[in-house]
C-alpha cells in the first residue's frame, strides 16, 4: 500500500544570494503543528553554512498564528511530553543559534507564537497592514515564549501594552515601537525584504556570524564599558582566526578600494 505523502508545510526557495523559508499552512493561518515545526528545524539545518541571510515569511495573508492550540491541547490529554524535534522553543532557539542572519518578512496575521518569530529574527519588515499581538491573557494565561521575546525587545510599558491588553499592533505601530525596522505597503514587502537581504549577502559569513553573537552578548551579559570594548576586541580577533576577509577589506581601504556597504549603498 502506498503510503500518503508528508504535506509541504515549509516552502524553501534558493534565492542565490539568501534563501525564502515560507510556513505554509495558510488554512491555519500558519499556525505551526508538530510536523510544521519539524520542517522549520530541518530546512534550518540544510541551509546552515549555505546561506548567510534567510527571510521568513507565511503564505498567504498571515505570517503565523502561533503553535497550533488544538494539537497542543491533544497532545496534553493524550499525555505526550515535549518532543526536542518538534519543540517550539527549539525552532525559535535555532533562530537565534543560526550562524545566518534572519529578516522576518510579516506579511500578514503574526500572534502569539507568531510575534516570537518576528523577536527572535535578527531583522524585520512588516506590511503597513500586518497584525502583531499575543491573544494570552484572554484565555488567563501568560504568553510563555512571545512574552519574553517581547519583554527582551521593547521597554516595560510597552510590553505591558502588548501583554495585557491583548490589542494588536499594526505593521506601522511596530516600526515606531522597534517590533520590526521599518514597515511597507504590502504588495512592496518581499521586494523590500529582497533588497535587504541581497545587501546584506554580500559581507562575510564569518563576521555576520560574529556580529550576531555579540548583539546578544551586549548587554545582554555584558554591561560594563570596558567589559564590552574589549569583548568587541576579542570577536574581531575571532573573525580574524576563521576568515580573511577582514584583512583584505582593510587592504582594500588602504588602497582607496570600496568594500561592500562602504560609501552607501553600493
Amino acid at each position: 500500500m502506498t503510503q500518503p505523502s508528508t504535506p509541504e508545510l515549509v516552502l524553501v526557495e534558493d534565492r542565490t544570494d539568501y534563501a525564502l523559508v515560507q510556513i505554509n499552512r495558510p488554512e491555519k493561518r500558519n499556525a505551526v503543528n508538530r510536523e510544521t515545526r519539524r520542517q522549520m528545524l530541518a530546512a534550518f539545518d540544510r541551509l546552515r553554512g549555505v546561506h548567510k541571510v534567510i527571510v521568513l515569511t507565511g503564505s498567504q495573508t498571515s505570517f503565523c498564528a502561533g503553535v497550533d492550540l488544538k494539537e497542543a491541547v491533544a497532545d496534553r490529554e493524550a499525555g505526550m511530553g515535549e518532543d526536542p524535534r518538534s519543540d517550539w522553543p527549539e525552532v525559535n532557539l535555532a533562530i537565534r543559534q543560526h550562524p545566518a542572519i534572519f529578516i522576518a518578512a510579516v506579511n500578514g496575521f503574526a500572534l502569539g507564537g507568531g510575534s516570537t518569530l518576528i523577536n527572535v529574527c535578527d531583522l524585520a519588515i512588516a506590511a503597513d497592514e500586518a497584525e502583531i499581538g499575543m491573544p494570552e491573557i484572554g484565555f488567563a494565561t501568560y504568553p510563555g515564549l512571545a512574552g519574553p521575546a517581547m519583554q527582551m525587545t521593547l521597554n516595560r510599558k510597552r510590553a505591558a501594552w502588548m501583554i495585557l491588553t491583548a490589542e494588536r499592533a499594526s505593521g506601522k505601530q511596530a516600526a515606531e515601537w522597534g517590533i520590526v525596522n521599518q514597515s511597507v505597503p504590502a504588495a512592496e514587502l518581499l521586494t523590500a525584504a529582497d533588497e535587504l537581504a541581497r545587501r546584506i549577502a554580500k559581507f562575510d559569513a564569518a563576521a555576520l556570524a560574529a556580529c550576531k553573537r555579540a548583539l546578544d552578548v551586549i548587554p545582554g551579559s555584558i554591561t560594563d564599558w570596558r567589559q564590552a570594548f574589549d569583548f568587541g576586541a576579542k570577536v574581531n580577533a575571532h573573525i580574524r582566526s576563521v576568515s580573511s576577509a577582514q584583512r583584505s577589506g582593510m587592504a582594500n581601504f588602504a588602497e582607496g578600494k570600496r568594500n561592500p556597504g562602504q560609501g552607501g549603498s553600493s
